[in-house]
């Protein structure tokens, strides 16, 4: 059934529905027909047998045979079956049932001595000459058998050709609703990712084909947005490893174009080294942005208190902080535990922080405090804080709040810490402070219980 065209299997569940339609009224038709056929045959005998009592009474012959074309005998017959007088000779009457309770009996039947027709009988108890009879007045159904036999060769002779219309007009109909879905395929056929901006062409009428154009265009746009980043980031992953090896190669060409001193060698190979450390952390945050996408960054969640996550940040900077002669304090806070990866969290404040001491200015302060079932932990500093523009887009991966890229920055800190704290079911936010400086903080999932 599956490799029949959707044209056909559309069709064909029409063309059975029809088919018993039509049988079904074919039948009640006929039948309706009969029985409307049969109720006048009836009404036609009742007003025979007044008129045959009638004529008993006054002598006269039962049923004129002129009136009725032959079509109708009736009789006149003793309660124990014997004919006193009958419209036709040979008739004979012993099988009819003799009604009972003195009531009127009607059937349908063979007479004996009138052929095989089937005979409509009607039998009726009558007083003639002062003698208690039964009237028996039968009329011929051949003229009903003709009627229905020429109104069953009518329908089956139209109902195959109403058949076979219903079902060119239901294939019509098939092919009329789809073919805005051969519409959407082929410019789906047509579209490719070198010609951005196609979409499929969305049916006027408000039913499930425009709300499934609709739906696929939604789609086409979010994988062009993807498609979009991929191409943003494979460029700016390039520069950003382009210029690191070039740095490191130009070191290496230098150390060995003539011969240098141990001091000279010494500095190169260190030059060489910081160069090769950017790359390994570029080559490693690359690696953790690429698990993210496919659903693979690896969380060992357990239960931590938000304060010591904060102490061990600061323990690992301090000496940065004192080097730069900039303060780098835990705020008092909150006695809250979150649900987390020691690591990652820690990973992802640590780039906060360094961000804050590359970019911003004055003192750093890392706090922590309960909201609304979550918990926050917050990196500020007292610099200029974010450019309005950059807040849009602050976790966008290799954005920089310094387009000329002058900060030597890779443009993927706020993005991994915007990854680490989805990966634990919360968010990232950024934000100025109205008092000047930058404000980025984590949104963690809270452990039930801490006050």
């Amino acid at each position: 059934m599956s490799r029949i065209p959707i044209r056909l299997r559309l069709t064909l569940p029409f063309a059975i529905a029809m088919a018993a339609v039509l049988a079904a009224m074919g039948l009640f038709i006929y039948h309706r027909v009969g029985n409307a056929l049969l109720s006048s045959v009836d009404s036609s005998l009742d007003a025979q047998v007044r008129e045959t009592i009638g004529n008993a009474r006054e002598g006269h012959p039962l049923v004129d045979p002129d009136a009725t074309d032959g079509v109708v005998v009736a009789a006149v017959e003793t309660p124990d079956g014997r004919i006193l007088r009958s419209s036709r000779s040979g008739l004979l009457l012993a099988p009819i049932p003799l009604p009972a309770h003195g009531g009127t009996a009607r059937f349908t039947g063979e007479l004996q001595g009138l052929g095989e027709d089937d005979w409509r009988v009607v039998e009726t108890p009558a007083t003639i000459d002062g003698r208690h009879v039964y009237v028996v007045v039968a009329r011929s159904l051949q003229a009903r058998h003709e009627t229905l036999a020429h109104l069953g060769r009518e329908f089956l002779f139209a109902a195959p050709a109403a058949l076979l219309l219903a079902i060119l007009a239901g294939y019509g109909l098939a092919a009329a609703a789809l073919r805005p879905v051969e519409a959407m395929r082929r410019r789906a056929a047509s579209i490719r990712a070198d010609e951005p901006g196609l979409r499929l062409p969305v049916p006027p009428a408000r039913d499930e084909l425009q709300a499934l154009a609709v739906t696929l265009n939604d789609m086409l746009e979010r994988l062009e947005a993807s498609f979009e980043r991929e191409r943003r980031f494979l460029s700016d992953a390039s520069h950003e490893l382009r210029t690191p090896l070039a740095l490191l190669r130009a070191e290496l060409e230098l150390a060995l174009r003539r011969p240098r001193s141990h001091d000279e060698l010494e500095a190169a190979l260190r030059s060489a080294a910081e160069e090769t450390e950017r790359l390994t952390r570029l080559a490693e945050d690359l690696l953790l942005l690429a698990r993210s996408d496919q659903g693979r960054l690896p969380i060992r969640s357990e239960r931590l208190p938000a304060r010591d996550l904060l102490a061990r940040v600061r323990e690992r900077f301090s000496t940065r902080a004192a080097q730069l002669g900039r303060p780098l304090t835990v705020a008092e806070c909150d006695d809250v535990r979150v649900d987390a990866d020691a690591l990652r969290v820690e990973q992802a404040l640590e780039n906060l922080v360094a961000n804050a001491f590359d970019h911003g200015a004055g003192a750093v302060t890392l706090a922590a405090h309960a909201e609304n079932g979550s918990v926050e932990l917050h990196v500020t500093d007292e610099g200029a804080g974010f450019p309005h523009a950059f807040v849009e887009r602050a976790f966008e991966r290799f954005s920089r709040a310094d387009e000329a890229r002058s900060s030597g920055g890779t443009g993927l800190g706020l993005a991994i810490v915007d990854v680490i704290a989805r990966a634990h079911g919360g968010a990232a936010h950024v934000a100025n402070r109205p008092g000047g400086g930058s404000d980025v903080w984590l949104t963690l999932p809270r452990l039930p219980g801490d006050s």
